[in-house]
């Protein structure tokens, strides 16, 4: 029997590295729902849809159809717009201009709710986001939230930037983060909050290996429970 993983917490946790490893560790479908969203972007730009014409909007979400498969080796899953594999475009720098935008729209976030859901239904997936475990998968049978010292957090941040803007400095990054963490924590549709049921993952002085071993002991310890025996 397989499960369904949850996975929520603040920016620059190491959500998604986690979700990723769990996933081909188990042989589950990792789940982007960060990917969903830069997709329907995409698509609202190509055509020409305006973020503010709630009528457009809703009629462009009955166009669009969104799936994700795993890729033997890959570290991501391929992720399917209407049938297109999209990977590579909505990494474009547009696209990160203006997902957040798009994530904020009610319509928006409700399609892509009821998406993830219908994906989780045949469970053996793994999903990382800010309302995973409260809103997408509240009956999911692992919830992880994930958190870590603010400043470990900047750095780590700063670190993975550098690479690509090394203009930027630890002070943006620290304010940066700080506001994300406002917003994610304080929006009106689906606010980032830790499940009741949830197990948290401090990984402010774990390694990647070191967080996925503790996460995988929870998932075999509750894949163990749910092949059980009824009455065992």
């Amino acid at each position: 029997m397989k499960i369904i993983i949850a996975i929520d917490g603040y920016s620059s946790c190491g959500k998604s590295t986690l979700a990723r490893q769990l996933a081909r560790q188990l042989h589950y479908t990792y789940i982007d729902s960060g990917a969903m969203y830069r997709a329907i972007t995409l698509y609202f730009i190509r055509e020409n849809i305006s973020f503010s014409d709630q009528f457009a909007i809703e009629e462009a979400l009955n166009n669009i159809t969104i799936r994700f498969e795993p890729v033997a080796e890959a570290i991501e899953s391929a992720i399917y717009l209407n049938d297109e594999k999209v990977n590579h475009y909505i990494r474009d720098m547009i696209i990160a201009e203006k997902v957040s935008e798009v994530a904020a729209i009610k319509a928006v976030r409700d399609f892509a709710v009821r998406l993830q859901k219908r994906m989780g239904q045949k469970k053996g997936v793994v999903m990382d986001g800010r309302d995973i475990g409260t809103v997408v998968f509240p009956e999911a049978e692992l919830k992880i939230f994930m958190t870590a010292d603010p400043a470990i957090r900047v750095k780590r941040r700063f670190i993975e930037l550098q690479a690509t803007q090394p203009e930027v400095t630890l002070e943006d990054v620290k304010i940066n983060l700080e506001m994300r963490d406002y917003i994610d924590s304080n929006r009106e549709e689906s606010p980032l909050r830790q499940a009741p049921d949830a197990r948290i993952l401090d990984n402010s002085d774990l390694t990647p290996e070191e967080q996925l071993k503790t996460a995988m002991s929870w998932a075999k310890e509750l894949l163990s429970m749910s092949n059980r025996p009824v009455g065992q």
